[in-house]
């Protein structure tokens, strides 16, 4: 990475900016900080600056979160084909959503609708079921029309009353079919007489009947394609360049074997695409990583369609035989990668073949006559054995090379934004030559504002970045923030970064697996966190190259690292003993060897602590981050020294330091991540980025020896007497950025800059003598740190005013903790 950029003021007197700000009165809010950060923004237009692709922006589709079935596939019956069962999840059954009046079982034999559909539901005559639907229930609109089928099999005759209802009453007119003979699907219509979010479906059978695929779905999809219409909305708002799809950890997790009889119709399963086409009740199901049951309702044709529809890039992504998240197996089996090479190579196929194809027919059968363009297409996701990975990945990519030419192989490099994985996945792909590679990170805000600088000193002549997955932890306004910031770094490198995708996209508020998300919703309302206000600015007015500009930084002093110290534990238990802390000047600052009491510490986390034969034990092996702190949030420049010994339990235990309080600290984690790894971590408000980190294990009842020598901003560890390692925390957070682009179509200069800090950055900008007019479209973001947009209250949305101060040279003022886009209309 590049240097540490010299931090300079402003050298305008403050007179000179206070005339030029009241020139262009109300640039900055009412409501704005007292404090004022001066800033200069120096723009080149005739520099040269990088072309920006349009398919930079994109986003990535996983189901997780219930994003899939009981979110973006409209259907909303759960569990309507009774496939779920134990593999999915350890409370399910076949039953799971539904509620049986009478006599009703679910059946897995011969009689079944066909193979790839296991278990179908027996249901006696006089007997009815009711399903729940997601959340609070199925959710319709009055004057709203809802396709109901069912696939039904009856050796009598069997009328079945279908019903929409909730406890108050009906929601729409009752139906009836009558299903005889062998499985047939049967049709009804219902027309929502009343709103609700609490209904339910029930079908009761007047003789004895058997049922499967039991579907519900409004007539009123996106584009009539079967996709919820508000959500699918909401991805359109955002003018994705590309969709990336289907995960994630789905795709190289659980068995590579497929749905059949010779694997035993094995649940725990990698996507595989050909599970996921032709007729839905034809489809797998499978068993979703994230805890529950996915019905493939929304497969691969729909995900192409969907591309088509929001006019993005599709960008599948395939199993490359080795697991991830952290299941860390390649899988030797020649025949068995062959099959998924093939697998691939009749995907592209099936996107992109004529009709007189084998899988290009069986795309237009399915109703698109026309070819996706695929272009683009990922192999593996996140593998933490980047040899194993590598191995595999190079035989995927010369098949479809040698075929497919034009499509464009992804690689990636491991699950993390450094490390020893991901050094080695760089380096065997830029030897390798490959086209374009993957990272992902999930980081604190500090991070993102401190590394703005990431891809400045990547190869420009190297491999290709897709920075398919990344987020800061959290959805506040404080958190866009920081990603704003980080995407003036991807722009200015939009040479080396061609692909960039915010992660997850979708989350169901009842079925969260993981924050943050983009969109949040329930069965009946869905609404955009700040990060998608952050994303959605920046995907509408990407324009087509950067231009050249700079801009000074926030002045600052590097005070030392200051906090207290700290024992904890995660997942284990841990006794600790001898702890001291001296000065650098060998002053003792504490000394506790726990023969008396442990007044001096405060217990700020979870775990039971107490004081057994001398020393102070954590004895909650279950409980995670069982901080317990001491001394004084201001010492600096001091040693820690303390004996640590893991007494059962995960993993190992963590020494803390410079702690300021229970969202932020260091700590060096020893023995964690089931004790694989040791690193240091910093903590800035509750979101953790890893400094340093290597591979190693606790021995459970060995007594560690643990130094930590704070000195200024550098620490260093020791182990036993020996280093461990050492790190120097001196990279500015910067909260001031910048970038500037042009829209070839427009001709408009886009000025973006962030200013991520309690006060507002008065800004000296010049234009280096650009044809521009004195009129500037403005877009502002600004809110407090810890706004977050709920179902009922929006603290981060955008806000659009003209400023017609523009010149060659002038004053803006922009707001404390905003996003400010000025889309200056060229002269």
């Amino acid at each position: 990475m590049s240097p540490t950029r010299t931090r300079w003021r402003l050298g305008l007197t403050a007179t000179a900016l206070l005339v030029a700000s009241t020139v262009v009165p109300g640039t900055a809010p009412a409501n704005a900080a007292a404090d004022v950060t001066d800033y200069a923004i120096t723009v080149d237009p005739k520099g040269s600056g990088a072309k920006i692709d349009d398919t930079m922006y994109g986003v990535f589709f996983e189901d997780i979160n219930r994003a899939a079935d009981g979110g973006l596939y409209a259907e909303l019956v759960q569990n309507r084909s009774f496939e779920y069962s134990t593999a999915d999840n350890n409370s399910y059954t076949p039953l799971t959503s539904w509620t049986v009046s009478g006599t009703a079982q679910a059946a897995s034999d011969d009689g079944r609708l066909n193979a790839r559909n296991r278990t179908y539901l027996s249901l006696d005559g006089g007997s009815s079921v009711t399903n729940s639907g997601y959340n609070t229930g199925i959710s319709v609109e009055s004057g709203k029309v809802y396709d109901f089928s069912v696939w039904a099999r009856a050796d009598a005759a069997s009328p079945l009353t279908l019903t929409l209802q909730e406890s108050e009453g009906t929601l729409a007119e009752a139906r009836q079919v009558t299903a005889r003979g062998g499985w047939a699907k049967y049709r009804a219509t219902f027309t929502a007489t009343r709103t609700s979010t609490t209904g339910r479906l029930t079908v009761a059978a007047a003789n004895p009947v058997a049922l499967d695929m039991i579907s519900l779905i409004p007539r009123d999809t996106y584009k009539g394609h079967g996709l919820r219409k508000d959500l699918a909305e909401k991805i359109a708002a955002l003018h994705p360049g590309f969709v990336r799809f289907p995960g994630g950890c789905l795709v190289n997790t659980g068995s590579m074997q497929g749905y059949d009889e010779a694997s035993g119709y094995q649940r725990k399963r990698s996507y595989q695409w050909k599970d996921t086409v032709g007729p839905v009740e034809q489809r797998a199901t499978n068993s979703n990583f994230w805890g529950y049951n996915q019905s493939y309702g929304l497969g691969y044709y729909e995900y192409f369609q969907f591309a088509e529809d929001i006019g993005a890039m599709p960008l599948p992504v395939v199993p490359a035989l080795v697991t991830g998240c952290g299941q860390n197996k390649a899988t030797d089996d020649d025949a068995l990668l062959k099959r998924h090479i093939q697998d691939t190579l009749d995907l592209i196929e099936f996107a992109n073949g004529p009709v007189t194809s084998e899988w290009g027919k069986k795309r237009a059968r399915m109703g698109h006559p026309k070819p996706f363009h695929l272009t683009h297409l990922e192999v593996g996701n996140e593998e933490n054995l980047p040899e194993a990975f590598f191995s595999r990945f190079t035989q995927f990519r010369a098949a479809i090379e040698a075929k497919y030419p034009d499509v464009t192989v992804i690689s990636n490099a491991g699950p993390d934004d450094s490390g020893t994985t991901f050094d080695t996945a760089w380096k065997l792909n830029k030897d390798a030559g490959v086209d374009m590679v993957d990272e992902h990170y999930y980081n604190s805000p500090q991070w993102f504002l401190q590394n703005n600088d990431r891809y400045d000193s990547y190869d420009r002549n190297g491999p290709k970045v897709f920075l398919g997955e990344y987020a800061s932890g959290g959805n506040t306004f404080k958190n866009a923030l920081s990603e704003a910031a980080y995407m003036t770094g991807l722009e200015r490198n939009a040479d080396v970064v061609k692909l960039a995708s915010y992660a997850p996209l979708l989350a169901n508020e009842d079925y969260v697996q993981w924050r943050p998300d983009m969109i949040w919703f329930n069965n009946h309302a869905s609404w955009n966190s700040a990060d998608y206000e952050v994303q959605k600015l920046f995907m509408s007015n990407v324009g087509d190259r950067v231009v050249a500009s700079s801009a000074t930084t926030t002045p600052s002093l590097s005070a030392p690292i200051s906090g207290a110290v700290g024992l904890s534990t995660w997942a284990t238990t841990a006794a600790y003993d001898d702890v001291l802390v001296t000065g650098e000047d060998g002053t003792t600052l504490l000394s506790d060897d726990f023969s008396g009491d442990a007044s001096q510490w405060t217990h700020t986390g979870t775990g039971s602590w107490s004081l057994e034969d001398g020393q102070y034990v954590q004895t909650d092996e279950a409980a995670t981050n069982t901080m317990v702190q001491a001394g004084d949030p201001a010492w600096h420049d001091y040693d820690l020294q303390v004996k640590a010994t893991k007494k059962s339990g995960k993993e190992g235990f963590l020494v803390a330091f410079g702690v300021k309080d229970t969202g932020n600290y260091y700590w060096w984690n020893l023995g964690g991540w089931n004790n694989t790894t040791s690193a240091v971590e910093q903590a800035v408000d509750g979101g953790k980025s890893t400094l340093i980190s290597k591979a190693g294990s606790i021995e459970t009842g060995k007594a560690y020896d643990i130094d930590v020598k704070v000195r200024g901003r550098q620490v260093t560890l020791y182990l036993d007497g020996q280093e461990w390692g050492s790190f120097t925390d001196d990279k500015p957070a910067e909260p001031f950025r910048q970038v500037v682009t042009r829209d070839a179509k427009t001709g408009d200069l886009i000025v973006k800059v962030v200013n991520a800090q309690s006060a507002d950055a008065r800004t000296a900008i010049s234009l280096g003598g650009a044809k521009v007019g004195h009129k500037a479209a403005v877009t502002t973001l600004q809110a407090a740190p810890d706004a977050v947009n709920t179902e009922t209250a929006t603290a981060v949305a955008p806000v659009k005013s003209t400023f017609e101060g523009v010149a060659d040279t002038f004053t803006y003022t922009f707001p404390a903790n905003s996003v400010t886009f000025l889309r200056i209309k060229k002269r």
